[in-house]
């Protein structure tokens, strides 16, 4: 039998779907995903008993005897093995098969020599776990997640930024399933130099969800700060942009009695690219552990437009800026790479498994660099119940 919990918890999901199976794997019965349920059903004690006989490990003794008794005939009979291991072992010390007391034991009990062989398995896998995804299962996974994050805040619906890329229109269709799509408030945020294409492919979001919108227009609130920090760059002025966005999000979220939902995918994190306290600011984020790449493939599956995927990733703060000029490497490259890093592989390993020096070098810099902004501010001990150290509550461990 196969218990699950159900519902999510700091994040993790739990799917349910518990179930009753057979000595031999088959499914007896299953319970629903998603769901709270009992699962029950009917044991014939035969089939307890054939698995004991068939399967020794599982026996008691009285069965297991005979079965053991006929093995150990068996393998006294044996011939030599024709392979041989003189490496290392792990764990307690045991005395090999070849060494002189047991040749000589298994002289005196038996004809012939009771050496085991060792068989070497290939292994076929080559580096970490493949990017591709199962997308149905994971838009199931997601919708369950935003569903279950919100119900325990007490919320129904969420606001999105709709900024006419891919992540947010992913986020926003998942969200449409989670809680219908009258729940969910899409909200363009543009600044005077914004691409009127990004407004037209968040409509697009818009009208083929039947969400509900505003549109908010944030020049004045911006260019209000920067006449008085005219020296300002690139940079920075986006910076006011994307947290003014923020602000207004987390503004109507007030008015809607909504929760903001972030549209922050892992690549991005990793490398840092976002805002501090502004795009990483909703407090649940359904995309923050997919890859860029993975994200495109969720996209696709969901019937997102083709003109929002196939377009050249941009946050679209400045003029002619695409993700990937910013990054030096493509998404594509970039996530490869994150893929490896992240499953232990040192950037040592990623050389030797012929990946460019380079980019490997550009990809661990970024990372390294940046886990100050994933992290919540760091707050000085000065009590035994310092928050997040001390205080805790069940779902913080």
């Amino acid at each position: 039998m196969l218990s699950n919990l159900v519902g999510s918890e700091g994040g993790k999901l739990f799917a349910g779907s518990a179930l009753v199976a057979g000595p031999k794997g088959d499914v007896r019965g299953r319970g629903p995903l998603w769901e709270e349920a009992v699962v029950t059903a009917t044991v014939d004690l035969a089939d307890v008993t054939r698995a004991r006989a068939d399967m020794p490990l599982v026996a008691d003794l009285e069965v297991m005897a005979p079965h053991l008794a006929s093995s150990l005939e068996a393998v006294r009979h044996r011939a030599p093995a024709a392979l041989r291991y003189d490496g290392p072992s792990c764990g307690p010390t045991v005395e090999s098969p070849r060494s002189p007391s047991l040749r000589r034991a298994a002289k005196k009990d038996s004809p012939g020599p009771s050496a085991f062989p060792l068989v070497a398995l290939p292994s076929t896998r080559q580096g970490p776990t493949p990017l591709e995804i199962d997308p149905k299962l994971t838009t199931d996974w997601l919708t369950e997640f935003i569903r279950e994050e919100m119900a325990q805040r007490g919320f129904h619906a969420a606001v999105i930024g709709i900024s006419g890329g891919v992540d947010s229109a992913v986020t926003t269709y998942l969200a449409a399933r989670a809680l219908g799509p009258k729940n969910v408030v899409g909200v363009r945020m543009p600044y005077r130099t914004s691409s009127a294409a990004s407004l037209e492919h968040a409509q697009l979001v818009i009208d083929a969800l039947g969400i509900c919108a505003e549109t908010i227009d944030i020049s004045r609130a911006v260019d209000g700060y920067l006449e008085h920090v005219p020296e300002a760059d690139g940079g920075r002025r986006g910076n006011v942009m994307a947290r003014m966005r923020m602000i207004t999000l987390f503004d109507l979220s007030a008015k809607y009695r909504a929760i903001p939902l972030g549209t922050g995918n892992k690549t991005e994190r990793l490398f840092g690219y976002f805002t501090w306290h502004a795009d990483d600011s909703p407090p649940i984020n359904p995309l923050g552990d997919l890859f860029k790449t993975q994200v495109w493939a969720l996209a696709r599956h969901l019937g997102v437009p083709n003109v929002i995927v196939d377009k050249p990733p941009t946050a679209d703060l400045v003029v002619g800026q695409t993700d990937e000029g910013d990054f030096g490497i493509s998404y594509a490259r970039a996530d490869e790479l994150l893929n490896w890093l992240l499953s232990g592989y040192s950037a040592v390993d990623l050389i030797a498994h012929g990946f460019n020096s380079d980019e490997v070098a550009l990809v661990t810099k970024r990372v390294e660099s940046t886990h100050w902004k994933r992290r919540l501010p760091t707050v000085a001990m000065v009590s035994p119940t310092a928050i997040n150290e001390s205080y805790l509550r069940p779902v913080d461990y």
